[in-house]
């Protein structure tokens, strides 16, 4: 009988690449902290929380995460969205 893996929401966030660039973006529900993920760079399939559509692997988008994170949080990094950059962009 094969290993199953535990679910990604039981695991620690991985953390994101350190030398990638970062800005601080205010939106309407608080400031955020984006980074962009290169095409080449992405490997895995997300879901746009925007438009609840799938960012297919090898699709450039863009990482963002809430700067102060909700209480009890460990990091801020564990509430990470993957948002097309367009949705992205979009949001007021």
């Amino acid at each position: 009988m094969g290993h199953h893996r535990p679910s990604k929401h039981l695991r620690a966030a991985r953390p994101l690449n350190v030398g990638a660039m970062r800005t601080a973006v205010k939106k309407y529900d608080g400031r955020w902290i984006v980074q962009q993920i290169v095409a080449g760079r992405s490997v895995k399939e997300y879901r746009c929380p925007e438009c609840n559509r799938m960012i297919p692997a090898g699709t450039a988008h863009v990482v963002a995460w809430l700067e102060t994170p909700p209480i009890g949080a460990i990091s801020p990094v564990e509430f990470r969205h993957h948002f097309h950059t367009s949705c992205w962009n979009r949001r007021p």
